[in-house]
C-alpha cells in the first residue's frame, strides 16, 4: 500500500523527528539483541504515573513471576518513579533506552493506547506500514463504554485487548473489528487490589471526567477561560452551593474534589464555599487508594465508576452537558446512565443536591447482593494471574 508524504505527515510531525532518529539509530543494536534476549515483556501506562492496571500488573508479575522478563517504563520526573524502581527493572519513558527494549520486547503491554516510546512514530510502522510484528497487548485504564473508532482493530491492531466487563466484551466484539481471539474476558489487574478496600463513610469523592474539547492543547482550545465553560460554571456552582455545604456540616462529611487528569491544570481556577471540601493534585493522590476510602462517586461520564460498582458502592451521575459530551467527544455505547442499576442519574444541580440528601439520610446503602454479577464475572482477586496466564499463551 502506498502513502503519499502529505498522509504520512498526519502521523509524524517535526516535533517527532528526534524520536525517528532515535529509533534508526538504535535499531540494528536491538535487532541483534533481540537474538539473545527471548521472552522479554516491557510495561508501561501514561509516562508520568504507575498506579493503573500497568503498575497492578507489573507488581504481581515481579511478586509471582520472578523468572519472567519484564521492565516498566516511566518519565524519570515522575512522583511514581522511586516506587516503580523498587518493584524491578525501570526504563527512562522515551528515552533511547525505551526505544531498544521497545524493539527488543516480545510483548509490549500497556494501559494506554499510546504506551509507547513516541506514540506518532510507532502508529506510522505499526498501522500505516504494518512493520511491527504485532505483539501489544492493551490492559486498558478504563472499561470501554462508548463506540471511539481510535480503539478499532484496523486503528490500533492490538494483539490483545483486555476487558473487565461482560456487556463490554460483547460491545467491542460486536463494534471494534476484533477478532475474537484477540480480545480476553479477565476482569482489570487493579481490581484485585479492590478486595483489601476500608471504606471511610465520611469521604465524597467527585471525579468529573475530562472533555476534549477543553483539556487538550491546540487550535480548538487555544486561548480558552476555562470560567467561560459549562464544565466551570456547573462544578464550581456545585462546590459553592451552601447546601452542600450544610449538608456536609449536617451529617460530618467531606468531599475531595478530583477532576480528570487531563483537567488538573485548571484545578487551580476552582473554589469551594466549605473547608470540608479538598481539591486533589493528581501528584499527591492515588487514584485507586481514594477510590477504595470513599463511600459515595459523584461523577459524569467517568468509566473509573465501574470500579466503585466492583465495590459495591454507590454512584450518582451529574449530566449538564449531555448532548456536547455526545456530540463532540463520545458516542454513546453500550451503557445507559439514565436507567441502570448501578447509579443515579440526574442533569440538575438541584436533583444531584436533593440526590445527596436522600443518600446521607439513608446511610450511604452500597448495592444490593447480585447487582454487580451481570457485568463482573470475576470477582476474585486473580484477574492478574488470568491477564498473565492470556498473555503467555497468546499466540501471534
Amino acid at each position: 500500500m502506498q502513502y503519499s508524504l502529505k498522509k504520512i505527515f498526519n502521523y509524524i510531525k517535526i516535533k517527532d523527528f528526534a524520536h525517528l532518529l532515535l529509533l534508526l539509530i538504535i535499531f540494528p543494536f536491538a535487532i541483534i539483541a533481540k537474538i539473545f534476549i527471548r521472552d522479554f515483556w516491557l510495561v508501561c501506562e501514561d509516562k508520568n504515573e504507575a498506579r493503573d492496571n500497568g503498575y497492578h500488573f507489573f507488581k504481581w508479575v515481579k511478586e509471582n513471576k520472578p523468572k519472567q522478563k519484564i521492565a516498566y517504563a516511566i518519565n524519570k520526573k515522575s512522583p511514581d518513579y522511586d516506587k516503580i524502581k523498587g518493584i524491578g527493572k525501570v526504563i527512562g519513558f522515551g528515552t533511547i533506552a525505551h526505544w531498544f527494549w521497545y524493539i527488543v520486547a516480545d510483548k509490549n503491554i500497556s494501559s494506554q493506547k499510546n504506551g509507547k516510546p513516541n506514540a506518532a512514530v510507532c502508529y506510522l510502522f505499526e498501522v500505516i506500514f504494518k512493520a511491527r510484528r504485532n505483539n501489544r497487548v492493551f490492559l486498558q485504564h478504563g472499561i470501554t463504554i462508548n463506540k471511539g473508532d481510535w480503539l478499532y482493530y484496523k486503528n490500533t491492531g492490538f494483539s490483545l485487548f483486555i476487558t473487565a466487563a461482560k456487556p463490554e466484551y460483547d460491545f467491542i466484539l460486536a463494534n471494534f473489528g476484533y477478532p475474537e481471539s484477540r480480545v480476553a474476558l479477565t476482569g482489570f489487574a487493579r481490581f484485585d487490589s479492590l478486595h483489601s478496600a476500608e471504606k471511610d463513610d465520611k469521604l465524597i469523592l467527585v471525579m468529573p471526567s475530562w472533555r476534549e474539547w477543553l483539556g487538550r492543547e491546540g487550535k480548538d482550545n487555544k486561548g480558552l477561560n476555562i470560567k467561560d465553560t459549562d464544565y466551570y460554571k456547573c462544578w464550581n456552582t456545585f462546590l459553592n452551593d451552601t447546601r452542600v455545604s450544610d449538608m456536609l456540616e449536617k451529617y460530618d462529611k467531606k468531599i475531595l474534589f478530583f477532576p480528570h487528569r487531563n483537567m488538573q491544570k485548571y484545578l487551580s481556577e476552582f473554589s469551594a464555599a466549605s473547608e470540608r471540601i479538598e481539591f486533589a493534585d493528581w501528584k499527591n493522590y492515588d487514584i485507586q487508594e481514594v477510590l477504595k476510602r470513599a463511600a459515595l462517586m459523584i461523577t459524569d461520564y467517568s468509566s473509573v465508576f465501574f470500579d466503585f460498582s466492583y465495590m459495591k458502592k454507590p454512584v450518582i451521575f451529574y449530566q449538564f452537558d449531555e448532548e456536547d459530551f455526545r456530540a463532540k467527544q463520545y458516542e454513546k455505547g453500550f451503557f445507559d446512565y439514565h436507567n441502570t442499576v448501578l447509579g443515579q442519574w440526574t442533569g440538575t444541580e438541584d436533583e444531584l443536591v436533593s440526590l445527596l440528601e436522600e443518600k446521607f439520610k439513608k446511610g450511604l446503602e452500597g448495592l444490593k447482593e447480585g447487582i454487580i454479577e451481570e457485568f463482573f464475572p470475576f470477582l476474585d482477586a486473580q484477574n492478574c494471574r488470568r491477564i498473565y496466564d492470556k498473555i503467555k499463551n497468546e499466540k501471534q
